[in-house]
């Protein structure tokens, strides 16, 4: 049903980050949005400015209307004007420089929705957002937090929170119960397996002893995103457990490769899991013939 009471656009942009975390939700994408703006006001620019300029690529360039209201090729554009805003100073080519990584990351989003709208292909998920920021990997992103966190009750709950905020390079934990309380308008379910993901990805970093990152939230992040991810699938509440583990077991590697590990560690879990699915799926199709065939009684 269309929504009578907010513009076409304002629809479009605000699913856009609901998008991030897997939803389709204006008022969940309102409140992401307003934990940028209350908790990073210096980020909101660059994240509106990437949303605004994948959706009016879309626009231009025709895209289905559909996937332009859900949101669908505005959310990449938000994360790389998040990125880029928090990596480089502001100066006159900033702008310009989010402009066109939002409309080139509409254009690959589109790309990738051309060859696999089939029920056997993998979901572009924030590829086109770790893609076009690893091209961009010369700029100089934020470090690693290097100073000391108490562990206090009330740091670790804010470490909690912050694994979600964390999604959209927000460290504050204020930005994760914003977006805690968007998820839950938008799907309680989800919500309980962003937080359970977020405390997962805690524990995993304290457990190796990673106490700084842990307490930022950057252990979360990850985590979050596949069990939003996986969840989804309603009947198997193992593979989010399973997605959660291999995200966390995932992401050294990318560090020792040099890369920002991102949404990557994401990413690729969730395709290695479904991917192995859906092979698992078919070889059991697969085999369905042969062992009717060998139960079939001999004719003499």
């Amino acid at each position: 049903m269309p929504n009578t009471h907010c513009p076409d656009w304002a629809t479009a942009l605000l699913n856009g980050f609901s998008q991030i975390f897997l939803q389709r939700h204006p008022l969940c994408g309102l409140l992401c949005l307003l934990a940028i703006l209350l908790t990073a006001p210096a980020l909101f620019g660059g994240a509106l400015l990437g949303g605004v300029a994948g959706l009016l690529t879309a626009q231009r360039r025709g895209y289905a209307k559909a996937d332009r209201q859900a949101g669908l090729f505005s959310y990449n554009g938000i994360l790389l004007g998040l990125l880029l805003s928090l990596a480089l100073p502001w100066s006159v080519l900033l702008p310009p420089l989010i402009i066109a990584a939002g409309g080139l990351s509409a254009m690959l989003t589109q790309q990738w929705l051309k060859r696999t709208r089939g029920p056997r292909c993998l979901p572009a998920y924030t590829a086109p957002f770790v893609g076009l920021a690893w091209l961009l990997v010369s700029l100089t992103l934020p470090p690693s937090p290097t100073t000391s966190i108490e562990m206090t009750v009330p740091n670790l709950l804010a470490a909690h929170l912050s694994g979600l905020g964390q999604v959209m390079f927000l460290g504050h934990p204020a930005a994760g119960a914003l977006i805690a309380a968007g998820l839950l308008l938008a799907d309680r379910r989800a919500a309980a397996w962003a937080l359970f993901g977020s405390a997962a990805g805690l524990a995993f970093a304290l457990s190796q002893h990673e106490n700084a990152t842990a307490l930022c939230g950057l252990g979360g992040y990850n985590p979050v995103l596949v069990a939003l991810a996986l969840s989804q699938q309603r009947r198997q509440a193992w593979l989010p457990l399973a997605g959660i583990l291999l995200a966390v077991m995932l992401t050294p590697g990318f560090i020792a490769l040099g890369l920002p590990p991102l949404t990557a560690p994401f990413i690729l879990t969730c395709w290695l899991i479904q991917a192995t699915g859906r092979a698992w799926r078919q070889a059991s199709l697969d085999s369905a013939p042969c062992a009717l065939q060998g139960n079939r009684p001999r004719l003499r």
